[in-house]
């Protein structure tokens, strides 16, 4: 890269990272604490990709969606999962006109909710599996079919999605497929206690709090433009597919653990999402290269709803967290001189 293209990215990371913190002066106008979430949900965005939030109601999951729809200048829908929820009620559906004049039948498409920039699927895992699977094509695609016709989705698209707790009444569990387009799963624990204190002292005020529109459409776009074309390392992408290739029990990569507490490991799709978001968390560190740390950073919420920890690791109190911190600690980072001669050979 020579000096003057430096200088522009340079120029232009440092413009990045402007714009975040305007977007974190923001959001913390309304929300207390929570920082990794929010900079898990931020990578997520710059790098293309949809999120899941799990924790128990009263979290302020939905608020934080919300707020972030509200400090970007982007169209944004609600989407309530309900138990009679259709998947017309999320894509849209065909309706029959009738010309008055002539008489004449045509039917016209009404777009449903999931034509927006911002889609917020509240308490998805409320609603039956085939409800569910209505956004599977949307998420992957970034398209709709209904009928015969396919309609393509506004960009930027991404969805946030919230979920409650499997173990609560009135919850269906995600489908591996469904649960495989999301590329954070980002559990939202508890509050500590100060934070617990201000929450309690600034949200039983009489205020309204404005927020300020900070990143357009086009601005974001250009950004996800950006994180994508971050290099990566050779030495990188042999270090996430060790990682990735690690976590399925019974190949030649996987340590005696894996093979004693995981049923199935990741898939191709968990190391794309652990490079992309490498590169969002370097990007938005004014870094315009990866390192191990950014790979680590993502592990657990790439990996956790992509490991299946069976009984045995349940009833020895292993979660699927535990799993992949082993595995984090067990894979070691490529030895460059040892990959520049085995590159060499080849």
């Amino acid at each position: 890269m020579s000096a003057a293209a430096g200088d522009q990215v340079a120029a232009i990371l440092e413009q990045f990272a402007q714009m975040r913190q305007r977007m974190l002066e923001q959001l913390r106008r309304v929300i207390v604490g929570q920082n990794e979430v929010i900079e898990q949900i931020f990578a997520a965005i710059f790098a293309r990709g949809h999120c899941l939030l799990v924790g128990v109601p009263g979290l302020a999951k939905t608020l934080m969606i919300s707020t972030i729809s509200q400090i970007l200048d982007l169209s944004f829908k609600r989407i309530q999962f309900t138990p009679d929820l259709m998947p017309t009620d999320i894509t849209g559906t065909m309706i029959l006109d009738i010309e008055e004049q002539t008489g004449r039948r045509n039917f016209r498409f009404v777009p449903g909710p999931v034509f927006a920039n911002i889609i917020l699927a509240d308490e998805i895992n409320r609603t039956p599996p085939k409800t569910q699977a209505a956004l599977l094509q949307a998420m992957q695609e970034r398209q709709v079919t209904v009928g015969q016709q396919t309609y393509n989705l506004p960009e930027p698209f991404f969805v946030l999605a919230t979920q409650n707790p499997i173990e609560q009444e009135g919850t269906y569990p995600l489908p591996e497929a469904q649960l495989d387009r999301f590329m954070f799963n980002i559990k939202v624990d508890y509050p500590s206690y100060e934070e617990e204190k201000r929450i309690l002292a600034t949200t039983t005020k009489d205020e309204q709090v404005e927020l300020t529109k900070v990143l357009s459409a086009k601005a974001i776009v250009n950004l996800q433009r950006l994180v994508r074309s971050v290099p990566v390392s050779d030495l990188v992408v042999d270090y996430v597919a060790r990682l990735v290739r690690a976590t399925r029990p019974k190949t030649p990569e996987a340590p005696e653990f894996i093979n004693q507490w995981v049923d199935w490991g990741a898939g191709p799709r968990a190391g794309q999402y652990l490079i992309l978001g490498a590169k969002a968390f370097a990007a938005m560190d004014g870094r315009f290269t990866v390192s191990y740390d950014d790979v680590r950073r993502c592990a657990i919420p790439v990996l956790r709803h992509r490991i299946s920890v069976n009984f045995q690791a349940q009833a020895e109190g292993k979660s699927s967290e535990d799993v992949i911190e082993m595995l984090v600690q067990h894979v070691p980072e490529p030895e460059p001189r040892k990959y520049e001669r085995s590159a060499r050979a080849r």
